[in-house]
């Protein structure tokens, strides 16, 4: 008897996955849009939390971006203990504690006072609301990645993968986008005084329904159920790194470049162009906003991609891009509405060969038992370092006088990471999941 076709969504997905794949991708947009508005308001609030300088403008910017670098380091230590708990217990539950925690945070940064007010309490309170988001968001990767991966059909890894940033994108654009109508609609007195604070307040709510949407999510890891049932021993915390150490500094090597490309171009460069050739902040917004669909839109394009020709190729086109783009590019940089756009929408074409397929490859070089961990330590610390302080090593390069510095300092860890893709990388597309 023959038996009837699967149904299908329009991108070849079967409609008994979709509810998995919204479950990560929903909750993943709350987390990065609480993630996101901190960079995005910087610019508005920095004075209000932090003393000025006597005799520089950017020390509390500089200040702030410290505070966003300190959120940073908060995520591989995320990326550990949640991983871990995700491998011990499963990617559903962790993936509830992270968003709680996150919309923890992004209340507590809404709420944060002014520096007039009550002094060195208001950067210590940020400094603490930013340290939560940054311990969910290093547990989130750990958790939401490897659920995506390990949800997708076969040979349909790629695609899925792609919906980590998809989903990201969606964060950032909720995030620019209510940024950018505060910013047009609000004389900038009020939107330095209380305008930042409403993106962070509406983050605490929207985290309420990234909370109730995750219920219906399916475990994928069944080596979870098997050691809560008792009849597995569970993984020791470190265990990925004692029994899988190439895979671990592979991880290291491939993200490199891929964060600060990704903080660079997704994050900084509205306010690299408002510090360095006095770009309109309301049009930087804009701009950030168009370039940001443009980006989500060639995520799921990217990964099938990915699942047709290999993940090697797409990330040696992305290492080779932004080795050989960011100077001339950032080069050309002025104050023209289309120059910073045109240099967003050349970089995110490259860039999207990398976010698309990160989730894919560095789950593909775990076996499911230390996947979460394994993934998300090395990764999230490797972010810490290098995509965390791109935003504070660019405004730093300024107030020093050497902006032009930053891209070469860009294309210097692209180089790195291009190394890694040629000579070390594995195809791993067609392998099973361990």
């Amino acid at each position: 008897m023959a038996t009837s076709p699967v149904a299908q969504s329009p991108l070849g997905i079967p409609k008994s996955r979709v509810r998995q794949l919204m479950a990560a991708s929903i909750g993943n947009v709350v987390e990065w849009y609480d993630w996101y508005a901190y960079t995005f308001l910087a610019t508005y609030f920095s004075g209000q939390v932090f003393p000025k300088g006597a005799d520089n403008s950017l020390v509390p910017l500089l200040s702030t971006y410290l505070v966003f670098a300190v959120g940073f380091f908060m995520r591989p230590l995320g990326g550990l203990l949640v991983g871990a708990f995700a491998d011990r217990y499963g990617r559903k539950a962790a993936m509830t504690f992270t968003i709680m925690l996150m919309g923890a945070g992004s209340l507590l940064l809404g709420l944060t006072p002014t520096y007039e007010a009550v002094g060195l309490l208001a950067p210590i309170i940020l400094t603490l609301a930013r340290l939560i988001q940054g311990l969910s968001v290093g547990g989130e990767f750990a958790a939401a990645t490897t659920f995506l991966v390990e949800s997708a059909p076969p040979g349909r890894r790629g695609l899925f993968s792609s919906f980590q940033y998809v989903s990201t994108t969606i964060g950032q654009l909720l995030a620019s986008g209510l940024a950018a109508l505060l910013a047009t609609s609000l004389v900038e007195a009020d939107m330095t005084s209380y305008g930042w604070r409403i993106p962070f307040i509406v983050g605490a709510v929207l985290s309420l329904v990234g909370l109730w949407i995750r219920k219906g999510a399916d475990e994928t890891s069944a080596v979870a159920e098997e050691i809560q049932r008792g009849e597995v021993e569970r993984p020791k915390l470190f265990e990925f790194l004692k029994h899988h150490p190439r895979s671990a500094l592979t991880i290291v090597g491939i993200t490199i470049a891929g964060t600060v490309s990704y903080y660079t171009w997704t994050a900084f460069l509205p306010t690299y162009a408002q510090i360095t050739v006095k770009f309109d902040k309301a049009d930087s917004l804009q701009i950030g906003t168009i370039s940001l669909v443009f980006f989500m839109i060639l995520q799921p394009l990217l990964g099938m991609l990915s699942d047709r020709i290999g993940r090697r190729p797409l990330m040696i086109t992305f290492g080779l891009g932004f080795l050989l783009l960011p100077v001339p590019l950032l080069g050309l940089l002025t104050d023209a509405y289309g120059s910073l756009l045109v240099i967003q929408l050349i970089g995110m074409v490259f860039l999207g060969c990398f976010t698309s397929i990160s989730a894919a490859v560095n789950s593909e070089l775990f076996p499911t038992r230390v996947r979460a961990a394994g993934a998300g330590f090395p990764y999230s610390l490797t972010v810490a370092i290098f995509g965390g302080t791109a935003p504070l090593i660019g405004t730093a390069l300024e107030k020093a006088g050497n902006p032009g510095l930053f891209p070469w300092y860009v294309s210097a860890l692209a180089l790195i990471s291009t190394l890694v893709y040629i000579f070390v990388l594995r195809e791993t597309k067609d392998q099973p999941l361990r």
